[in-house]
């Protein structure tokens, strides 16, 4: 970076390697081809000496700003612009309550995984709805944010899946403070205990899970309604012996169901399940809580 243009104006002269650390926001394609062509000019019929020459790139550059700055960037540049996937700019969206303590969950929730510590962020997919075999995350951000918003709202809080949350949507006599403390420790402690469950993407990683997991967590927030209100031990004691397995046998028609292959298929939305699900974890003696724990129907 030069010195100012003219003193006090900070307009300077700047110079970016072709392989120096450049993070776009956007314009991931443009960026692509930069490289391409600075890479191997000649294939395109270019020299080095004629790149120097002809080619302008407008841009705009951000030196020194936070990853939850560059993320709502993102978010407002396309939302307000050419539409993106719904999962991946809501993952970028910082003034969403939900999606902020998503990050927030991700960031400070150690694992073991492969042998090695890491932050719990690294297998969340902030990009797809559903997973597949090949991909190296457990668990969606989509998946994960359902479970922040029923716990922060018991049941109601599938209501906001598909919406944006803001501190005043949060339960009456709570603050954004006390809500993020509580939840970040509920939640974490929830992974880490089960974390097995989720290295291996058993069904507790599917959305409706982990959205009916959401509200029977919110039971132990200190908002929750008195006559609902349980200690995180007795929420130990619910999940205790539930069988998380993908198999029909636990879960078929409670959040799944048998496709025409014979494989089961948890394709099913949270508003469609998650109700399901939380009353089969409440209630051990009722026939979903049978179910999902294998005992005999």
């Amino acid at each position: 970076m030069s010195d100012e243009l003219i003193p006090g104006s900070g307009l300077r002269t700047l110079t970016v390697a072709p392989d120096a650390m450049v993070i776009a926001i956007d314009g991931e394609t443009q960026t692509t081809a930069w490289h391409d062509i600075y890479q191997h000019p000649e294939s395109f019929g270019l020299t080095y000496t004629e790149l120097g020459r002809r080619v302008r790139i407008p841009f705009e550059l951000y030196l020194g700003i936070s990853p939850a700055d560059a993320r709502q960037i993102f978010y407002d540049r396309n939302v307000k612009g050419v539409d993106v996937a719904k999962n991946l700019a809501m993952s970028m969206d910082q003034r969403d309550l939900a999606t902020r303590l998503s990050h927030i969950v991700g960031e400070k929730l150690e694992v073991e995984s492969g042998g090695q510590r890491m932050p719990f962020a690294r297998l969340v997919n902030a990009g797809k709805r559903q997973l597949t075999r090949t991909d190296k995350e457990v668990v969606t951000l989509s998946a994960l944010r359902a479970l922040i918003l029923t716990t922060v709202f018991g049941s109601k809080g599938v209501e906001y899946s598909a919406a944006n949350v803001h501190e005043g949507d949060l339960p009456s006599h709570t603050d954004a403070d006390e809500v993020e403390t509580v939840v970040v420790r509920l939640v974490s402690r929830l992974i880490g205990d089960r974390f097995p469950d989720f290295a291996r993407r058993s069904a507790i990683t599917a959305p409706a899970v982990m959205a009916g997991l959401g509200i029977l967590l919110h039971r132990a927030t200190p908002w929750c309604a008195p006559v609902d209100a349980m200690s995180y031990e007795t929420v130990e004691r619910l999940l205790a012996d539930v069988r998380w397995e993908r198999e029909p046998a636990y879960w078929d028609g409670v959040c799944a169901s048998v496709g025409s292959t014979g494989r089961l298929n948890f394709s099913g939305g949270v508003k469609d399940s998650a109700g399901r699900v939380a009353g089969a974890l409440l209630d051990p003696h009722s026939e979903p809580g049978r179910k999902i724990r294998g005992a005999r129907i």
